[in-house]
Parts: C-alpha cells; sequence; structure tokens
C-alpha cells in the first residue's frame, strides 16, 4: 500500500474517532434530565452537568423536562346525579419526579393522565347534583387532585393542581339559571328598596318626634316666663300701692286731702269704658260741698257798676 494512502485513512480514522469521541459529550441543562439506555437496558439518569456516553452502547433513551408542567384537556361530558349533562373542562399542573418511571411506567403518560382525569371527574359529577356542582369546585379539585396523585405515582408524576377551568351547563338550564339569578336580584332589589324607605320614615318621625318636643318646650319654657314676668309686674304694682298708701299714712293726711284723692279716683274712673258708674255717697256731699264753695268765692268777689261793667258769667 503506498504509504501517502496510508496516512491519509490514519488521518481520516483519528478524525473519525475524534468526531465520535465529542458527538458522545452530552451536556444536561437546567431542570432537565436525561436517561440512558445501555444496550437497550436501563442505565443511569443524568443530572444536569457535563457528561460522557459510551459510543455505539449508550443511548440517550429519554429526555425529561423536571419542571412543573400543565395541561389543558377539551371539555367532557358529564352527567349529574339529576340527569343533568354539561361540558366541563379541567386543567392539571403536574411535575416530574422520577425520570425513570416516566420513561418506563406508562406508555404516553400524558394521554394517559387525561382519561384517567375523566373518568375520575365522571365519577365525581355523577354523585352530585347540578346546584352542588356549581357551587363546589374546590371540593371536586381536591377530589381529582387526589385521585390523580395517587395513581401517577407509579408513573414519576405528582399531581400538584387540578382545576376546573369551565362548566357549561345545557342552553335551557344556563336560562333557566339567568331567569333565577334575575328574579333573586329584583327580590333583593326590593327588600333593599322597602328597607331604605322604612329607615326614612323612621328617621322622618323622629325628627318630627323631636321637633314637637322641642316646640313644647320652648312654648312651655315661654309660658312660664310670661307668668313669671306678669307675677314680678303685680309684684312690684302692689308693692308701689303699699308703699304709697304707707307714704299717705305716715303724712298724716287730712279730710280734704282725702277727698281730692277720691275725686282723682272718680276721674280716672269716669274716663273708662264703662257704661255705668256707682257713685258712693261721700263723693256726692263731697260734689256739693264742691259746689258750695265755688258759689261763695263767686258771691265774694266785688261788683263793677257803671256803664262798663261787663255781665258776670
Amino acid at each position: 500500500m503506498d504509504p501517502v494512502v496510508g496516512y491519509i485513512v490514519l488521518l481520516l480514522l483519528i478524525v473519525f474517532i475524534i468526531a465520535v469521541l465529542i458527538s458522545n459529550i452530552k451536556v444536561v441543562p437546567q431542570a432537565h434530565a436525561y436517561v440512558i439506555e445501555r444496550l437497550g437496558a436501563y442505565q443511569m439518569t443524568w443530572d444536569t452537568g457535563l457528561h460522557f456516553k459510551v459510543p455505539f452502547v449508550d443511548k440517550v433513551s429519554k429526555r425529561v423536562s423536571l419542571k412543573e408542567q400543565v395541561i389543558d384537556f377539551p371539555p367532557q361530558p358529564v352527567i349529574t346525579k339529576d340527569n343533568v349533562t354539561m361540558q366541563i373542562d379541567t386543567v392539571v399542573y403536574f411535575q416530574i419526579t422520577d425520570p425513570k418511571l416516566y420513561a418506563y411506567g406508562v406508555e404516553r403518560p400524558l394521554s394517559a393522565i387525561e382519561n384517567l382525569s375523566a373518568t375520575t371527574l365522571r365519577n365525581i359529577i355523577g354523585d352530585l347534583e347540578l346546584d352542588h356542582t356549581l357551587t363546589s369546585r374546590d371540593v371536586i379539585n381536591a377530589k381529582i387532585r387526589t385521585v390523580l396523585d395517587e395513581a401517577t405515582d407509579a408513573w414519576g408524576i405528582k399531581v400538584n393542581r387540578v382545576e376546573l377551568k369551565n362548566i357549561i351547563p345545557p342552553r335551557e338550564i344556563q336560562e333557566s339559571m339567568e331567569k333565577q339569578m334575575k328574579a333573586e336580584r329584583e327580590r333583593r332589589a326590593q327588600i333593599l328598596t322597602a328597607e331604605g324607605e322604612k329607615s326614612s320614615a323612621i328617621l322622618v318621625a323622629e325628627g318630627e318626634k323631636e321637633s314637637a318636643i322641642l316646640r313644647a318646650d320652648a312654648a312651655k319654657e315661654t309660658k312660664i316666663r310670661e307668668a313669671q314676668g306678669e307675677a314680678e309686674a303685680i309684684t312690684l304694682v302692689q308693692k308701689a300701692l303699699a308703699d304709697g298708701i304707707r307714704m299717705l299714712n305716715d303724712s298724716h293726711p287730712t279730710d280734704a286731702v282725702i277727698a281730692l284723692k277720691s275725686l282723682e279716683a272718680f276721674g280716672k274712673a269716669a274716663n273708662g269704658r264703662a257704661t255705668k258708674i256707682i257713685i258712693p255717697s261721700e263723693i256726692q256731699s263731697l260734689a256739693g260741698l264742691a259746689t258750695t264753695l265755688k258759689e261763695l268765692v263767686v258771691d265774694n268777689v266785688p261788683k263793677e257798676t257803671g256803664p262798663e261793667a261787663k255781665p258776670q258769667k
């Protein structure tokens, strides 16, 4: 063999060996795992980092993501205890905890989870009535998650959460529920309106009551003050009269003074609006005395004689 050809073949062989070695160097990224088989049998599971695979002997059987994953399953028809058919779609949150069991535990694990969740959902909803189904999402979620978590342990899967995304009852049931909800809202609105009117009437009545009490208290206070004023006025008048009488008594009035005071009182009485006046006998005699005194005074006046004298009136 030509030495040049031998060198070329050797060089190609070295390049091939280097390429094979390089191709068997594997880097496992973060949150991933590789399942390695050797001659068709499970050999090991590679974690994150740099690894070397034996050429032509070892094989990466499955690349597994260790992140939490979400599967949104399409709506499933279910029948409630009271024979109402509805559509329910679920969302499952799961995480692979054992890559080996995930690779060899079940064929098509995602499809297995979907079918298991559908059958579990039918069993749970079959024991519930429509109204209870619509109001028991948390209970249904917990039951489905418990069943799925127990069943998927053998598959290396941990079910973290299960959520009912939508519950779609038949159209006629929806219309009936909408009417019921509308009637309930109207009933609550009427109750709130009645309670508001009741509260308003109570407040108005209380306001009127307080106002009437205040007006009565004000009228009472006014009358009390008026009575007190009148009493004080009467007291002052009587006190003035008493003082006047006492002063007259202290001055020892004569009969003439008493007669004069009687005339003054009689004049005040005569100036009033009374239609009948009863004159005491003392005043009548006093009036006669006054007339006599007037005549005496007139007679004692000297009369003028002669033509220039004026007639007396």
